[in-house]
């Protein structure tokens, strides 16, 4: 068998490098593909597992990672995905705490160098797959196969497919799940070292594979790569207690993740997985093929690459006469001609490589495939990034011109890595290959509303409703939009429908309680309000809008007690503390105006709002001194509030301090000329010097 795995291996045009050398250059062409991702911003899902996690933060409790979902939510909510990996979390956190808060060059940089290293390793898991464990007199390890597991291990480390399991932070989940699942496998080799077994590192490797698996879920099928693996090595020694050790293993860990989950499986979404809620079972499976075969494009054709396949990007297939219906039948064509070819060739090494390769491709895929549960997408590129490892296995089996595609998979990571820099350069690069995507068009019109373009945001938000006419979340930033327009009537028709689609939609409920309070439809805003409040308790900012409600209203106490509650869910709720001592300050209650500002900035002791409102208190109960420190400070935080320079004029009008006044007059009236009532202080102030200065001898 050496002889022939020499004369396969010397057909690879590739030269024979040392180990260290082979596993450079794997390591160098994987930064070459995704090196320029390092600088790229927090995209897409990134927002909420580590933008919005509190897991990551130094102020909550190191302990919450383990009983917290990968989103942050806790395992037993109902809401909870139910992805349980803190060993992720936690690289997150570190990652943290190492640059000093959200910066993500630190977590770019550790995902691409995650990549490198995978890729590296990548060339021994190849060798053993391919060639077979063999060791030399020292007891290392020999590599049959240094060309074809070199060559394998390029295409891994090239392939565009692993873009968003790189150049996504989120993607960090597949790279160390990756990686363990590496480390695992090679470790449960080491247990055969020329015919000797070792229970230990077979311990070893399956607490390796717990790590794998608190990284992501599908690291437990190593388990089943190993033992495939050992179906095709002569090795007898200790199988019984291989077996019992692997076997005992792995169904520990299954019942520990069950028990994980609390309530049990996530509640998914038609929109998450529409086929997954068809009626007709015939139609379900056959969808299901279909997405398998999508997936295997993507695999041999990585060029439609898109951030998110939901909401209409593949179209259901509803009847047998569906053209589409042919990706399936080839698709098992091809699986079937390589399965009869793993069981009947007549060459061993061409089994072997086959089986192994058809088994790294498949089982790694099982989780993700509907087969077990349903899961929360239709397509999920980082799904593939331990299947690509197969692919690339059987790609050397294949009749084509491997350096040329090679190439072409270097080229395509470095544009798709670029993609990913920016959730503006992401989203638009998914419209042409998704264009009936809902989701896409949604965060299109997100991401140009983010940057102030809300005319074209307006036209993205309303295919996106077009294309899924209940998608109550682009319905929601529409009606915002419309509402900032003034466009009134149609943003409370739009928000209606969406609460009416979604009752505890708590977010859309709170803005058309505004846009009907705009409407003076007081009493329908304040039921708005109320029923925001119901389907989220604690929601300051829906009890500052009520509180603003109850203002133009003229019901003072009502007023209070909201923005009372608003900063008692969230003590730096600025607005709600402002709110209440200018509510204070023009109603006559003057000594508890000042009370509220002066416990109001112990929590915001920078907050140049709540200084304004507190000195023009303090002055008015001519506390001159105290006001005017107030008014400087707020100046000092603030240089250029018009209105600042405005009311410390007047404070030292006054006072009697005139030359004072007429300098901040002057500076008000120069950053705003149409300064309400400034400009008549000031010729009031200009008269009364001048008289002054008549009367001077």
């Amino acid at each position: 068998m050496c002889e022939w795995q020499l004369y396969w291996d010397h057909q690879i045009p590739l030269p024979k490098l040392a180990p260290v050398q082979a596993k450079v250059t794997v390591a160098l062409l994987a930064l070459l593909c995704f090196i320029n991702s390092y600088d790229g911003e927090f995209v897409f899902d990134d927002s909420e597992a580590i933008v919005n996690n509190k897991d990551l933060k130094p102020t909550t409790p190191l302990n919450n990672i383990w009983s917290n979902d990968f989103w942050g939510s806790n395992l037993s909510s109902n809401s909870s995905h139910k992805s349980y990996r803190p060993l992720t979390v936690l690289t997150f956190r570190l990652n943290y705490l190492l640059a000093g808060g959200l910066h993500p060059v630190g977590f770019h940089v550790l995902n691409i160098i995650l990549h490198a290293v995978i890729s590296a390793l990548m060339i021994d898991v190849f060798a053993i797959l391919i060639g077979g464990l063999a060791y030399d007199e020292k007891g290392g390890m020999l590599n049959h196969a240094p060309k074809t597991s070199l060559l394998a291990a390029l295409f891994f480390a090239a392939h565009p497919v692993h873009t968003e399991s790189v150049a996504g932070i989120v993607g960090r989940a597949d790279l160390l799940c990756a990686l363990f699942f590496q480390l695992s496998f090679l470790t449960y080799c080491k247990a055969f070292n020329r015919g000797r077994f070792s229970i230990q590192w077979v311990v070893v490797s399956l607490l390796l594979c717990t790590a794998a698996m608190l990284c992501k879920e599908q690291g437990i099928t190593v388990l089943v790569q190993s033992l495939f693996f050992f179906f095709f090595e002569i090795l007898r020694t200790g199988l019984l207690t291989r077996l019992a050790l692997m076997g005992l293993g792995g169904l520990s860990m299954l019942y520990a993740r069950w028990r994980i989950m609390g309530t049990g499986p996530p509640a998914f979404t038609e929109v998450d997985n529409p086929a997954s809620f068809a009626e007709n079972i015939f139609l379900r499976i056959v969808n299901y093929n279909y997405y398998y075969s999508l997936n295997a494009w993507l695999l041999l054709c990585p060029w439609w690459l898109c951030f998110d396949w939901s909401m209409g990007c593949v179209p259901l297939i509803k009847s047998a006469t569906d053209w589409r219906m042919v990706w399936l039948l080839l698709l098992w064509c091809i699986l079937i001609g390589l399965i009869s070819q793993a069981l009947c060739s007549q060459d061993s090494q061409r089994r072997r490589t086959l089986t192994l390769g058809l088994v790294l491709l498949v089982v790694p895929f099982l989780p993700a495939c509907n087969l077990f549960f349903r899961v929360g997408f239709v397509i999920a590129e980082r799904v593939l990034y331990l299947s690509s490892a197969g692919y690339c296995l059987l790609l050397k089996l294949l009749c084509v011109s491997v350096l040329a595609l090679l190439c072409v998979y270097v080229a395509r990571c470095a544009l798709r890595s670029h993609q990913w820099r920016s959730e503006q350069s992401l989203f638009t690069s998914a419209l042409p290959v998704c264009p009936l995507n809902a989701k896409v068009h949604y965060n299109v019109g997100k991401n140009l509303a983010d940057r102030g373009n809300t005319t074209a945001a307006i036209g993205y938000y309303r295919e996106a409703v077009r294309l899924h006419p209940t998608y109550v979340h682009a319905m929601n930033n529409l009606g915002n939009i419309l509402k900032e327009r003034n466009e009134l009537i149609e943003a409370e028709q739009l928000l209606s429908k969406a609460v009416s689609i979604q009752p505890d939609f708590a977010a859309a409920w709170m803005n058309l309680g505004i846009v009907q309070n705009s409407l003076q439809k007081f009493d329908e805003a304040e039921q708005s309000y109320w029923n925001a409040i119901r389907f989220r308790k604690k929601y300051p900012d829906c009890y500052y809008n009520l509180g603003r409600l109850y203002a133009d209203q003229n019901r003072h106490v009502d007023a209070l007690n909201a923005w009372r509650n608003a900063t008692v869910l969230k003590p730096d709720h600025s607005l709600a503390w402002n709110n209440m001592v200018i509510l204070l300050d023009n109603t006559g209650n003057l000594g508890q105006a000042e009370l509220i500002g002066r416990e109001a900035l112990k929590l915001l002791p920078n907050d140049h709002t709540i200084m304004f409102s507190l000195a023009n208190v303090l002055g008015k109960l001519q506390k001159y001194k105290e006001s005017e420190g107030f008014f400087l400070h707020a100046l000092r935080i603030n240089p250029n509030a018009a209105s600042c320079h405005g009311n410390l004029a007047v404070l030292y009008h006054r006072w009697g301090k005139l030359e004072l006044a007429k300098k901040h007059y002057e500076l008000s009236l120069k950053l705003d000329p149409e300064a309400p009532g400034t400009r008549d202080n000031y010729n009031m102030l200009r008269r009364k010097l001048d008289q002054l200065k008549r009367h001077t001898p």
